[in-house]
């Protein structure tokens, strides 16, 4: 992509209102454009890295036997009214229509999921099951704040999971739960697998997945060699007592949340009547789990993690592209154009994602400044200075240092 070309533009400031990292460094870069409170759109760049995001959850949700699934973001009243959720859920939005019957936009989809598996599980040996969407959500937040971390809109990876026997359901929670810490870890963050309360859902533990920051807003309790962490809101331990796995002095941290995982038993299932037949013939209730990543709110934890006073450092899996050609040419310097011209289509044809910074009429240290907030992995500069060497200068975006190599090292090295 030819920077030119690019629908986006960088700011050096941005509203005061929105004081978190994520906000005014996704905002300055040009990935969020900010409608209204707790509301954004996704810009091109944006929408390259929520695209990343998205990739590598449904290949670990396809690895654990997902299968992707898209469920309507407006919801009957009659839905709801089924488990009572339509007079005690006050974060919902709803709405009527002309013909004067009442919907919900979806805060979240167990209804409509169970409503699906009543309707074509009926035996046991339909079951286990697993179903999982991308979706939009809204809730009706009251403190929105600290840019895509907290909204009234977001995009969500919701997975639900049907079981015959509580054992089996059990067994696949661990599954999820191991598949998640490798979904945040090629997403560039190391996560506190988090003992939490069972909120409105079961009076289990939840697990709550925590990236440590001075930018979270909760306070988790953990063993450093990671034996242990738990949620301060429900939490039996305290900073100084001993991990109860290893005995080590426990610490505390805040954190962002950016995944969790639920028990849910039959509370959909019971009152909506998805029920199965089981090996003796008897009609029994389906036993369900969920399991949710924010891939929108993802996206804000890791630029609250991944930055500099310079802008956004992106980690390579998850970067909207991984090259930052930037060209830096005087008028009469056709052969340097050309050159820089020739290695974009050399990387391009190699297969490499590369955003080309030919852009006329910005000085070096004005490219330079935008390459380091939009935070891409690396950044090779074609100059009059690396024309003379028959060189490229290489520069990481997470290290200070350039290097000049050759074309045939570099794509080998970027490649």
């Amino acid at each position: 992509m030819k920077q030119s070309q690019l629908f986006t533009k960088t700011f050096k400031n941005v509203s005061k209102d929105d004081t978190s990292a994520n906000a005014q460094l996704l905002t300055r870069g040009g990935f969020i454009q900010k409608l209204g409170a707790g509301i954004y759109s996704f810009l091109p760049l944006g929408l390259l890295v929520l695209k990343k995001i998205e990739n590598i959850i449904r290949e670990e949700m396809n690895v654990i036997g997902g299968q992707e699934l898209l469920m309507p973001a407006l919801h009957p009243k009659e839905i709801w009214e089924e488990t009572g959720r339509w007079q005690t859920a006050d974060y919902l939005y709803k709405l009527q229509d002309r013909q004067e019957k009442y919907f919900a936009l979806g805060a979240t989809h167990e209804e409509v999921i169970t409503d699906i598996a009543r309707k074509y599980v009926f035996s046991y040996k339909d079951l286990p099951l697993y179903l999982y969407q991308i979706q939009v959500k809204f809730r009706d937040e009251l403190r929105v704040k600290s840019g895509l971390l907290r909204t009234k809109e977001f995009l969500m990876k919701d997975m639900y999971s049907f079981h015959a026997s509580e054992e089996d359901r059990k067994e696949y929670y661990e599954k999820v739960k191991k598949a998640y810490v490798k979904i945040f870890e090629r997403c560039g963050l190391k996560v506190l697998v988090t003992e939490a309360s069972g909120g409105i859902f079961s009076k289990e533990y939840s697990h709550e997945f925590q990236v440590a920051t001075p930018a979270g807003e909760d306070i988790v309790y953990f063993c450093p060699n990671g034996d242990f962490s738990q949620n301060k809101e429900i939490a039996g331990k305290k900073t100084g007592d001993k991990c109860p796995e290893c005995g080590k002095t426990l610490e505390e941290t805040k954190t962002i949340e950016v995944g969790n995982i639920f028990t849910l038993g039959t509370k959909y299932s019971n009152p909506m009547k998805a029920m199965f037949i089981d090996k003796n013939s008897s009609k029994k209730p389906i036993i369900m789990g969920c399991y949710g990543i924010g891939s929108s709110r993802l996206i804000g934890a890791i630029v609250e993690v991944h930055h500099d006073d310079k802008g956004i450092i992106w980690p390579e899996a998850i970067a909207p592209f991984k090259v930052h050609l930037i060209v830096i040419e005087g008028k009469e310097d056709k052969k340097i154009k050309d050159t820089a011209d020739k290695l974009y289509q050399d990387l391009q044809a190699k297969g490499v994602e590369v955003l080309y910074d030919e852009r006329e009429g910005k000085t070096a240290g004005e490219k330079f400044a935008d390459a380091d907030l939009i935070g891409i992995p690396y950044r090779a500069v074609i100059s009059k200075k690396t024309l003379k060497e028959n060189k490229i200068e290489l520069k990481k975006r997470d290290e200070e240092k350039t290097k000049l190599i050759n074309e045939e090292e570099f794509i080998k090295y970027v490649g």
